[in-house]
């Protein structure tokens, strides 16, 4: 499981860095099928847990959260999102006999907690994309330096957490939701976020007392991102929520951390002008 898990990294990382590095229409498109397939995903899961959510209306609010995101319209995010509530509920009466309320609201649920997170990642790639910054790694569109320091500090605290725990983790974080997690792991992520975010701050020329406490905040925001996936798994009793990315599960699966750690950056970069 681990050498596949090696394998699958060693193919994608390549492949992340030319579609986030390129951005634009490949990146875009890249995003928006990746939240299609986590939508399906999620459909699947609350599926076998014998929910059965409105697969149409969160596949129309899916791509058209992604499309204001690439357009930069973040006001019309909020109209997508009140008009995925709105034709939802109304399907409460049209299909009054077969979906009700617990279907409603796990449809609700399940576009936004997609669609948001996915939405962010287009939206902080595309901030500031035609100011370039030099960096150890050539020039670099400022979306681009951003959006990883989400990966690198949520990929860091990921690795670090999972050597950490398996060394000397004792005492169980949330035994209840991931029996596996520990708090020396954790702990050991936490420092492993803000190591990566400061060495990628360093490399690319940003104030480092910035990139210590944006790693803080990623290394928190990641495993409450993980744990949230978790939590949903457990509802529904399956174990990934997909098998289409071998060692790792699902995009679910492989998206969870990040789904939290990139609005945490975007909204961080939009505080405080870093550049």
């Amino acid at each position: 499981m681990l050498g596949m898990r090696i394998l699958t990294a060693v193919i994608g990382i390549p492949i992340a860095i030319v579609i986030i590095n390129y951005g634009s229409w490949l990146f875009a498109a890249t995003v928006l099928a990746l939240a299609l397939v986590a939508w399906h995903e999620f459909f699947t899961m609350m599926k076998a847990k014998d929910i059965k959510i409105q697969y149409n209306i969160g596949l129309i609010g899916i791509i058209l959260a992604s499309g204001c995101a690439w357009l930069g319209n973040t006001q019309e995010l909020v109209m997508v999102m009140l008009l995925v509530v709105l034709l939802t509920m109304a399907q409460t009466i049209l299909k009054y006999k077969t979906f009700g309320v617990t279907e409603a609201a796990f449809t609700i649920l399940g576009t936004m907690y997609i669609s948001l997170p996915f939405a962010h990642l287009l939206l902080l790639r595309f901030t500031d994309q035609y100011d370039y910054m030099y960096t150890a790694f050539g020039n670099l569109s400022a979306g681009a330096v951003y959006l990883w320091l989400a990966f690198i500090g949520t990929w860091s605290s990921d690795t670090l957490a999972y050597f950490v725990g398996s060394l000397v983790g004792r005492h169980k974080l949330c035994p209840a939701i991931s029996p596996g997690k520990t708090i020396e792991g954790a702990s050991g992520g936490l420092i492993g976020s803000i190591a990566g975010v400061v060495a990628i701050g360093y490399l690319c020329g940003l104030p480092l007392v910035h990139m210590a406490f944006l790693g803080l905040l990623i290394g928190i925001a990641a495993p409450f991102g993980d744990l949230a996936e978790s939590v949903l798994k457990r509802f529904t009793g399956i174990k990934n929520s997909g098998n289409i990315l071998p060692g790792h599960g699902g995009i679910l699966d492989r998206f969870d951390a990040i789904m939290f750690s990139v609005p945490v950056v975007y909204y961080y970069i939009k505080a405080f002008i870093i550049m």
